[in-house]
This record gives structure tokens, C-alpha cells and sequence, in this order.
């Protein structure tokens, strides 16, 4: 794919957002968004991910990218571990705050059985996007326990965002600090990977750092 046709993309992405909350993950809402941004119907329809999962994967893999553009302006070098992925966490959310409806669609449509793979991989590469960014290297088993981890964090903090009525989502950033905090006081999980993935239900072959996702 060239980089013309991925600009195109992500700035039909951008509008089509706006429709997702009443038009669902769908052609349809690809398609108003593209009369939005002002590009004509066929080269819309040529342009379409294909279905909604990687539509959304697409969407995913945009708020990644703007997520860690975000994270270069904040100096990550001066903060600590764990204050470097609660950075992480909050940026993230914050690049995708304006389709915070959007994104409510998206995770009652990844919670059915159908896109349960599909959810998990790109649960993983946000989380490894996440971890890479705070400057983790490691190669071992607590390469795969930290983001079994923080999977599991960033998938309560995510539930508990989209209901988060505070001013500046100042109680999402309070409860992702605690949950943070819960993950740093328990160091025998840091040694047992295998459980926790079973405990989050994660299938461990998915956390491959060359893993190629949709």
C-alpha cells in the first residue's frame, strides 16, 4: 500500500468516525465519511477496508501511531517505569477521546465471539506498542508477562473511560494510577506468565513479537 493511499485512508477514517456511533463499523459510515472529506464514491469503495473488523483494525492502528507521536512531546526519558506506562495508557485515550463513541461500538462488536481473535491481537499490539515506547527490551518470559499485564489493565481502564463523567476524565486517570500501583505490588505475577494469561484468557501463542495481525 502506498503512503498516498494510506493518507486517503486514515483522512476518510477521520470523518467516517463522526457516523460510526449511529452507522456502526460499516460501509455506510466509510461512505458518508467520504463525502465528508470530499473524495468520490468509487474511490471509497475502492479504498474500503473490506468489513468492520479491519476497519477497526485500521482505526487501531492509527490512534497507536498518533498515540506514540504524543508520547515523543512528553519526556518518557525523565519519568520513571511505571509513570512512563501510565503516560502510555493516558495518551492513548487521550488521542482517541474524540471517538469515544465510536470506540463504545467498537468494543460491544470485539466482545463477540466472532472478533475475540481479532480483539486480542490488537489488544497485544497496543499494549507492545505501549511497553516499546517506555523502552522495554526485554526478550525472555517478562517480555510476555508485562504485556499480559498491561493487557489486562488497559482493558478495564478502557471500560471504565467510556463511562467517565469526571471533568478531564480525572477519575479514569486516578483509577488507572491504582491499577497500576496493583500490578507493581504483586511481584510473584511477574513470574508466572503462563497464569497470567490463563487468567486473562489469552492464548499465549498470540504474544510473538513478530506476530502479523489483520
Amino acid at each position: 500500500m502506498t503512503v498516498a493511499i494510506e493518507i486517503t485512508q486514515e483522512k476518510i477514517l477521520d470523518a467516517a468516525i463522526r457516523h460510526v456511533p449511529f452507522d456502526g463499523w460499516s460501509l455506510a459510515a466509510w461512505s458518508r465519511g467520504a463525502a465528508d472529506a470530499g473524495i468520490g464514491s468509487l474511490d471509497a469503495r475502492r479504498l474500503y477496508p473490506g468489513n468492520p473488523g479491519v476497519m477497526m483494525s485500521c482505526h487501531s492502528k492509527i490512534m497507536d501511531r498518533r498515540m506514540l507521536a504524543a508520547l515523543e512531546t512528553r519526556g518518557l526519558d525523565n519519568l520513571r517505569g511505571r509513570e512512563r506506562i501510565s503516560a502510555a495508557v493516558r495518551a492513548r485515550l487521550e488521542v482517541t477521546a474524540g471517538d469515544r463513541e465510536a470506540v463504545r461500538r467498537g468494543v460491544s462488536l470485539m466482545a463477540t465471539p466472532f472478533y475475540a481473535l481479532l480483539a486480542t491481537r490488537l489488544l497485544y499490539r497496543t499494549v507492545d506498542a505501549m511497553w516499546a515506547a517506555a523502552g522495554d527490551a526485554s526478550t525472555d518470559y517478562n517480555h510476555y508477562t508485562k504485556r499480559a499485564l498491561l493487557a489486562g489493565v488497559y482493558g478495564v481502564v478502557v471500560l471504565y473511560w467510556l463511562n467517565d463523567k469526571s471533568e478531564g476524565c480525572a477519575d479514569t486517570w486516578s483509577f488507572l494510577d491504582r491499577r497500576i500501583a496493583d500490578v507493581m505490588k504483586a511481584p510473584k505475577l511477574m513470574s508466572a506468565p503462563g497464569r497470567i494469561l490463563k487468567r486473562l484468557s489469552i492464548p499465549s501463542k498470540l504474544f510473538r513479537r513478530r506476530s502479523k495481525f489483520a
